[in-house]
């Protein structure tokens, strides 16, 4: 199976984050599903310039079909997409706004701003763990049970979603909240929405997904 538009995706996106600083150096990784299998960025990559080859074919267990070395944090990719069949693509950034709030471990959970409260509820934050150790997939995927976003106690942010384009659409929603938020300190903190406001905000998204 050829699943070179998928590659291309990862490529675009991978370009995307770097370009708005989401994921300097060598740090994050992008995964999407392939059939049955994962493609998922390799380790020591650069995702803003990332290379069809440097994306790794690889099954559920994380054993590689094809390619090279797979990111470091395969098993949380992979542990996610057990958990949530309803998930077809995972971002994991190194991004400068959320990841202020994972090393301080504050969770994003001021509601705020309507898109935030629309897409996440809530961002927890996930004890922290070594990168890529199955402590860190243990510390983290319960939080995955009902949430689409969770910032890693400092180390970053993990977002999910359906597909490759409304993961990059829901990291930057998460990183500019951070943003938001963090600015929002500066000036006496921000407002909270009302619970008749969050009330119907969580009205209208679930009359968007029925």
């Amino acid at each position: 199976m050829n699943y070179l538009e998928s590659k291309k995706q990862i490529i675009k996106f991978g370009k995307k984050l770097g370009a708005k600083n989401m994921t300097p150096g060598t740090s994050g990784n992008i995964s999407t599903r392939a059939d049955e299998n994962i493609l998922i960025t390799a380790s020591g990559t650069c995702l803003a310039d990332l290379l069809e080859e440097e994306i790794v074919l690889m099954d559920m267990d994380s054993n590689v079909i094809e390619g090279t070395k797979p990111s470091s944090e395969k098993g949380l990719h992979t542990a996610i997409y057990k958990l949530r069949p309803d998930i077809g693509a995972i971002f994991h950034c190194h991004s400068p706004y959320a990841s202020a709030f994972a090393v301080s471990h504050v969770p994003l959970s001021k509601p705020i701003i309507s898109e935030n409260v629309f897409y996440f509820g809530e961002i927890p934050v996930a004890e922290y763990a070594l990168p890529g150790s199955d402590k860190l997939v243990e510390n983290t995927i319960k939080y995955f049970e009902k949430n689409d976003a969770v910032l890693l106690a400092n180390h970053g942010i993990v977002v999910c979603a359906k597909n490759l384009k409304e993961a990059y659409y829901r990291m930057e929603t998460a990183e500019t909240y951070a943003q938001i938020y963090l600015n929002s300190m500066l000036l006496g903190g921000a407002k909270d929405l009302s619970p008749k406001d969050i009330e119907e905000i969580y009205a209208l998204k679930k009359a968007a997904t029925c």
